[in-house]
């Protein structure tokens, strides 16, 4: 197994990725968008304690929807919701969605979405992602390199007393299959064990970290004025697996189910009651060729390959955003790097 080649779930065909965001004073956010083109058969599972999402229950394999359009990962918290809708209208004007008409615009796109909470983290509770926001990020999606740590809906992110974000990352298996994530951290847990060790590190594929080192420094203190309204840390970790593998809707929902421990391998704690953790799957395959399922025993040495392969990328994902993000000043104080916080953890012998 080795990564692909661009170690972003853009290695997974039909997927496009583009992202806004904001980091002027007061803003600190931003939005992420994937596009699949050719629709992907979805699947979502929710284990965090405050979610917040749009459209969930429509990918339940008890429900007759066959596929999505588009995902959307935001901060804005439940305000952010909002900037699906305009996503919506994009893929209207193109023609994108169920067909319930006749018409050539007589669609229903399917636009399924999750929230961060980053409301105040940089200094105005009403600088949030305006709905306009998803329709910019959408435009902006190819099928290139995805842009880590500080950007879409990584802008305002962070992980206990680190400075969270976008991260990425994929696996071509041996029989060609391709495995792809994309997260956003923004975790009430911490990414880094007690000797400053990212966790996900150890799952690297080859080299991807070996270039890192147990740090020297002290843990960073506990940042006070974490949001700043009174109240709780509100946080998220949300996040998206896709595979070129045909699956049916149920087994899309367990892919999206086991991913979750690739959540729990790179963060600790994860699934709080603080925390709206959330996982999407799709599957993007569009040919006519039967689909995996959950019922066949002759599927199931192969979906269990996807499916572990799913969680690891995504642990690796985490990694990734961790590395990629950069400290920002806010009126809170420093939200410092992973980079900032270690520097050590990088130097060479």
């Amino acid at each position: 197994m080795q990564p692909g080649p661009r170690n972003a779930i853009t290695d997974v065909p039909g997927i496009l990725v583009g992202q806004v965001e904001r980091v002027d004073p007061p803003y600190l956010t931003g939005t992420t968008v994937v596009h699949v083109p050719g629709t992907a058969v979805g699947g979502v599972d929710v284990r965090g304690g405050a979610p917040g999402t749009r459209e969930t229950d429509l990918l339940a394999p008890v429900n007759s929807n066959g596929g999505v359009n588009a995902i959307v990962l935001t901060g804005g918290s439940a305000f952010g919701l909002d900037t699906a809708g305009s996503v919506m209208r994009w893929l209207e004007d193109r023609g994108e969605g169920v067909r319930v008409g006749q018409g050539e615009y007589d669609v229903v796109p399917i636009v399924p979405a999750a929230v961060i909470f980053d409301l105040a983290r940089g200094g105005d509770f009403k600088a949030r992602p305006e709905p306009s926001w998803g329709a910019d990020a959408i435009a902006a999606a190819t099928d290139g390199p995805v842009a880590l740590g500080n950007h879409g809906a990584g802008a305002g992110a962070r992980a206990r007393s680190l400075k969270g974000g976008v991260g990425s990352a994929s696996v071509r298996l041996d029989d060609g299959t391709t495995v792809g994530a994309l997260v956003v951290v923004n975790a009430a847990g911490s990414t880094v064990d007690a000797d400053g060790n990212l966790y996900g590190a150890r799952l690297g594929l080859g080299g991807e970290f070996a270039h890192l080192r147990t740090p020297v420094e002290p843990p960073p203190p506990a940042a006070p004025g974490r949001n700043l309204i009174p109240g709780p840390s509100m946080n998220t970790v949300i996040a998206i697996v896709a595979t070129d593998v045909p699956l049916d809707k149920a087994a899309t929902q367990r892919m999206a189910m086991v991913a979750h421990d690739g959540l729990a391998r790179a963060i600790d704690p994860i699934h709080t009651l603080v925390d709206g953790d959330s996982i999407f799957a799709l599957s993007t395959r569009t040919s006519d060729e039967p689909r995996l399922s959950v019922t066949d025993p002759m599927a199931i040495g192969q979906l269990e390959s996807v499916y572990a392969a799913g969680a690891r990328t995504l642990s690796r994902a985490i990694v990734h955003a961790m590395l990629n993000a950069e400290s920002v000043q806010t009126p809170a104080g420093t939200i410092p790097s992973y980079r900032d916080a270690y520097p050590s953890a990088f130097q060479t012998d």
